[in-house]
């Protein structure tokens, strides 16, 4: 049982043979298990042991206490002590992580939910969405998963049609950016699981562009990890009934798409999917938009259709396919999205060193280190390296060797 109800069954034991109406719940049962109350209400304790099946109140882990005793038990964790200027001093017992591990809160899931808890879902998302956009998924990662847990439980509430809808379309939007966050500090197998239940959602909602949206999101984090066959399926099933989707989300399935064909050496395609996206793009409609696309705006697609011309500038030894989209995105890029201004820049710093000056790119790179550093993005890190490693064989060059050294020094690259 979980804590509630448990509550709700001593509650009923208590009615049953008392016929009082008792209001035990779950955040008073937390209470007993951390041992903040070690010896309830006499009639509680018989409730308890006829609920649970034990004899005793020990076998339940409750133990008297000698009014007025000020010695602390064993497993007190937590001693307060006031001083003369009422500063207070906390003596933790154990190391902050296992103290806050061991302290939890239990909120109270309602039985029927209407649109008041689909606004709540979204604002959450909203929250957890600008923290993984100002400073990288390793900040974000642990509390998204944990405002997901709970809101998944609402899909096992009562709801209206209607309701019953949207919540599953918001709880999917919300395990999309708790995947996507873990996609973000390499841990890939959560990033799977978390992306698979967000398609969940989308089929139980119905939400074509939902499933577009992750199915994208899937494809990319396939292409990271070196499944290019994997990645193009993934991203033309989410071009499937391409028609249910609003302009914006077809432009930008075609940016990954593109990025897609251009590392397969299909160049031509490319290009076309390009112009394609462009051509969305420019027909877009802001409003028409669901909430998990609102970042995809001008620089956004400045930088992804740059970051999909990259491999044919290289080919051809044309970094004007390519640079001036990304130089686009990385002045447009606003405040709210800092992780995405320096991928733009590491990505015009790769290009200009790979087919243009190596000063200048060492240049771009720099200023893409200071944009990283505040960031907790293990896939900014792993771009970074690979920068480095594109440079390695310009060090001739002190303002590159530096670069390539201050490199060195961060968090090691992971695959």
């Amino acid at each position: 049982m979980s804590r509630t109800e448990l509550a709700e069954a001593v509650n009923g034991y208590l009615w049953e043979t008392r016929g009082r109406r008792y209001d035990l719940d779950g955040h008073a049962v937390a209470r007993y298990e951390r041992g903040a109350v070690r010896w309830p209400s006499a009639h509680y304790r018989e409730a308890f042991r006829a609920v649970l099946g034990v004899d005793t109140d020990a076998d339940l882990g409750f133990r008297p206490t000698r009014r007025g005793s000020t010695a602390a038990a064993p497993d007190e964790v937590l001693l307060t002590r006031v001083n003369c200027d009422a500063a207070v001093d906390l003596d933790l017992g154990v190391g902050p992580a296992e103290f806050l591990a061991r302290t939890r809160v239990e909120t109270p899931v309602p039985t029927c939910i209407g649109w008041i808890d689909v606004e709540h879902v979204r604002s959450a998302t909203r929250a957890v969405a600008m923290s993984e956009n100002l400073f990288g998924g390793g900040l974000s990662c642990e509390a998204a998963a944990a405002q997901l847990g709970w809101a998944g439980n609402l899909l096992e509430a009562r709801a209206d049609d209607d309701v019953r809808r949207a919540i599953l379309e918001a709880v999917g939007n919300l395990s999309g950016v708790v995947a996507f966050s873990a996609f973000d500090i390499a841990d890939y197998d959560a990033a799977d699981r978390y992306f698979r239940f967000a398609l969940w959602c989308a089929s139980r909602s119905g939400s074509w562009s939902l499933r577009a949206s992750t199915l994208a999101d899937m494809a990319r984090k396939a292409a990271y990890v070196g499944d290019l066959d994997g990645a193009i399926s993934l991203i033309e099933f989410a071009q499937v009934r391409a028609d249910r989707v609003s302009a914006t989300a077809r432009a930008m399935m075609g940016s990954v798409r593109a990025r897609l064909l251009a590392l397969v050496d299909r160049h031509e395609e490319a290009r076309d999917d390009v112009r394609r996206a462009d051509a969305c793009f420019a027909a877009r409609v802001p409003g028409d938009d669901p909430p998990w696309l609102c970042y995809y705006d001008e620089a956004e697609h400045q930088g992804s259709t740059g970051k999909a011309m990259i491999p044919v500038a290289k080919k051809t030894n044309t970094p004007d396919l390519a640079a001036p989209r990304l130089a686009a995105a990385v002045q447009l890029q606003d405040a709210h999205y800092p992780r995405s201004r320096a991928f733009s820049r590491i990505r015009l710093a790769a290009l200009t060193m790979a087919v243009g000056d190596p000063r200048e790119a060492a240049t771009i790179g720099r200023q893409a280190l200071v944009d990283a550093a505040p960031l907790r993005s293990q896939r900014l890190v792993n771009e970074l390296h690979g920068f480095a490693r594109l440079a390695e064989q310009r060090t001739d060059i002190d303002d590159v060797a530096e670069l390539r050294r201050d490199i060195a020094a961060l968090t090691p690259p992971l695959t």
